[in-house]
């Protein structure tokens, strides 16, 4: 547990660097580098007269070649999209490291400010995205911050699956304070969660959302929804239409 759990959190797939996406959506591919030297790598879908742009982190397995796909839905609400791998995943370099992968977040919402006002910025994460997804809006303000299955933090997750395993606190390295980060944003806060989510607690996304001030959350109950499928629920293809007009 303690010291494979880089592999256990961040289930990450690499692509080769010459790798060629299909996307039906008109897209650049973009790199950053790091300040220690590391190669990270996005997709930016842009479509013509954006309402704005969507910075999306996601899951925790997987990269751009399934992300891409899942991301670029929001081009049909006539939003810019960049979705972004972590280190390690898909043709980022560099190595695990949750503090620096926090750091490389402010990279990509320093580029799109390049190209886009702060007030036309949404923020949007998904399960383990929630973490980065957080912690950047905790130190910007972004017109919205958008959170998929959430969890209170890294180690809430760990006590519902590996409640057996004694001193677990001591154990878990990985952290993603996202109940610590919340208090510091002062965007508005809309929050999914699925009833019937097996892998991030409707508990946990509850618990999350319990640290906001009510003025300032919208917490969207999505029943019998699981970790995997909440955009095909009603109460969220209506809902995040009407939250990103």
């Amino acid at each position: 547990m303690y010291f494979k759990q880089e592999k256990i959190v961040f289930a990450a797939t690499s692509l080769p660097q010459d790798y060629k996406f299909d996307f039906k959506i008109p897209f650049e591919e973009k790199r950053l580098t790091a300040n220690d030297g590391t190669s990270l790598h996005g997709i930016h879908f842009k479509v013509e007269n954006p309402k704005g742009v969507i910075l999306y982190f996601h899951g925790n397995a997987g990269d751009l070649s399934r992300w891409g796909n899942i991301a670029s839905y929001f081009t049909t609400l006539q939003y810019d999209v960049l979705v972004i791998d972590y280190r390690t995943y898909g043709k980022s370099t560099g190595k695990i490291d949750e503090q620096k992968m926090l750091d490389d977040t402010q990279l990509w919402y320093d580029y799109l400010l390049n190209s886009y006002t702060e007030k036309n910025i949404v923020i949007y994460g998904r399960s383990i995205g929630t973490g980065f997804a957080v912690y950047l809006a905790s130190k910007n303000k972004p017109r919205k911050v958008i959170l998929e299955t959430p969890f209170y933090n890294l180690k809430d997750v760990a006590k519902q699956k590996f409640s057996w395993i004694p001193f677990l606190d001591t154990l878990m390295k990985i952290k993603l304070n996202s109940n610590i980060y919340i208090r510091e944003v002062t965007s508005p806060i809309i929050i999914y969660h699925g009833t019937n989510d097996k892998i991030v607690s409707f508990r946990s996304g509850k618990k999350l959302a319990e640290t906001v001030p009510k003025k300032q959350l919208t917490f969207i109950t999505i029943p019998e929804a699981t970790h995997h499928n909440i955009g095909n629920f009603l109460e969220y293809t209506s809902t995040i239409e009407k939250s990103l007009k």
